[in-house]
């Protein structure tokens, strides 16, 4: 049964790669038939994942013996980590699946649409279920060039092309990187199956004992995660695919997007060995969710906002696993991708939402310093839950500061009560409500702390003045953000917010920038320039 089971799990993926490569004349008018058969797959997948999650909570990892010489071949790893990841994509794929046959009806060329969704689908879940670093490569380099197809099912449109470029170039950069964790892994571990990898990985001596084949393998993991995720500066590529088809943004969250936090928590045991890429992962990804949450402000899209949100969520995912907090970043995937994937599907109907809901403005001018005392009041509430909980800034820094981020969302439910005529209830509600939320969210890491225990490496206390310096200031800089958040409506007179605000709107113009480049390496200088005004 240990044995035979994790094959079973190769059903759904199987299932879906058959609905892709079925004939278009059997597949019927408009597809129907490849729909069908995309529906069923998607949802034996979820269901297996079910059994898959009930199985893994009594046996602990299933895993198959690897097929082929020397430790280098095929093979299914199936544990806590990988069954949680198996049910959000089936989930979330079902959901893409249903909701795309009427969104696209009537489409010329939806039958193709539906090919390539099945099998960017069957490529993720073959991510998810390997158990051998070679698999898991070809697996990921087959979801990133299906995925391609998908970005450009409209290739008239210029920055749709523009767009899947850019995601290319960034996916091959991460499959070199890749490609070179794999030679360093077989090099120190003599073989690319998971389970001797991980027990190697955790036999490794601590601190400046660890070889340097090990760092190496750390970092490039960490790099191929951070092209793979949206970080910055090689973010601009998730904004503009908003020239697809909906479903596709709907899609990247459910394990493309967020597979590179997969990545880096199926081999933390590695990366957590290697002090300096925890620290790259914790720098790039607190500035990039800094970043993220700011660009998203002034946005008057919808769906531009959702992809900057994105950025700054993927950006959370890294620091969070830069900071030791593993069990937390898996809490955040799983949150974060039905959320956001519901988010895109649902943007049509933004307007209408937003009008039911619209209430008219108390007037007055928010004060900095009734702000700054709110973010104080619930961050301090916070920090007692917390502490409850055994969580301290010094002991569990990334849960902490990701719990520090959720309740300052709070703040803007006291954005009436801290104008020119403050309500002390309103403010006091808000506190209240952080110490629920806080109690709430500390209990969920409990949880899932405890669900992937021996799957990840546990949360570990700060290391070093690095360490707690990341933590401060991404708690800091979050905390300013809120303030900036709230005061911002009442500044529009002001030159110097005007000027701000243009930047933020523009993302600092950095994918601007890039866009020129790549512009200028296919057309020339001169007509990159002149041709920019299209790329947005």
């Amino acid at each position: 049964m240990t044995v035979l089971y994790p094959w079973l799990l190769c059903i759904g993926p199987l299932a879906l790669l058959l609905a892709a490569a079925m004939p278009k004349a059997l597949a019927g008018r408009r597809g129907r038939l490849r729909i069908e058969l995309a529906r069923v797959a998607a949802g034996v997948a979820l269901l297996l994942s079910l059994f898959t999650l009930a199985a893994v909570a009594g046996a602990g990892a299933l895993r198959t013996p690897p097929l082929g010489l020397a430790d280098i071949g095929l093979g299914i790893y199936v544990d806590a980590l990988s069954a949680m990841m198996f049910a959000l994509v089936a989930f979330i794929g079902l959901i893409v699946i249903v909701y795309s046959r009427n969104y696209l009806d009537g489409e010329p060329r939806q039958d193709d649409f539906t090919r390539y969704l099945c099998a960017t689908l069957a490529a993720i879940l073959v991510v998810i279920l390997a158990g051998n670093l070679l698999l898991f490569a070809l697996a990921w380099l087959a979801t990133s060039l299906c995925l391609h197809r998908l970005l450009l099912f409209y290739p008239q449109r210029r920055a749709a092309v523009l767009a899947a470029r850019k995601k290319f170039i960034a996916s091959r950069l991460g499959d070199a990187c890749l490609l070179g964790a794999i030679v360093l892994a077989y090099r120190q571990f003599g073989s690319l199956d998971y389970a001797a990898i991980f027990a190697g990985a955790r036999a490794l001596p601590a601190g400046d004992a660890t070889p340097w084949t090990v760092h190496g393998m750390a970092f490039l993991l960490v790099a191929t995660a951070l092209l793979k995720s949206a970080q910055f500066p090689l973010h601009g590529w998730i904004v503009e695919v908003m020239e697809t088809p909906t479903p596709v943004s709907a899609l990247l969250h459910a394990g493309i997007v967020n597979a590179g936090g997969f990545l880096v928590l199926r081999f933390s045991d590695v990366i957590a060995a290697s002090a300096p890429s925890m620290h790259v992962l914790a720098v790039v990804g607190g500035f990039t969710a800094i970043f993220g949450s700011l660009v998203m402000l002034p946005q008057t899209s919808i769906k531009v906002s959702l992809a900057y949100s994105t950025i700054a969520q993927m950006g959370f995912m890294m620091l969070e696993c830069g900071l030791g907090a593993f069990p937390a970043a898996m809490l955040h995937i799983l949150a974060h991708s039905p959320y956001k994937a519901h988010a895109f599907l649902s943007s049509g109907s933004v307007i209408d939402i937003a009008r039911a809901s619209w209430t008219p403005s108390p007037g007055g001018r928010p004060h900095p310093a009734r702000m700054v005392i709110a973010v104080l009041g619930v961050l301090a509430a916070t920090a007692a839950v917390g502490a409850l909980f055994g969580a301290t800034v010094t002991a569990r820094p990334g849960e902490v500061a990701l719990g520090a981020v959720l309740v300052l969302s709070l703040i803007l439910l006291v954005a009436n009560g801290i104008d020119e005529r403050p309500s002390a209830y309103v403010v006091l509600r808000a506190v209240g409500l952080a110490l629920v939320v806080s109690v709430v969210y500390f209990v969920l890491q409990s949880g899932m702390s405890a669900l992937l225990a021996g799957t990840v490496v546990p949360a570990h206390p700060v290391h070093g003045a690095i360490d707690l310096t990341i933590v401060v200031l991404v708690i800091a800089s979050f905390g300013g953000v809120t303030v900036f958040q709230g005061l911002l409506p009442g500044q529009g007179p002001n030159p110097r917010w005007q000027r701000a605000y243009a930047l933020a709107a523009n993302g600092l113009y950095v994918n601007t920038l890039i866009n020129r480049a790549l512009l200028a390496l296919q057309f020339g200088p001169q007509r990159a320039v002149a041709g920019e005004g299209g790329t947005r």
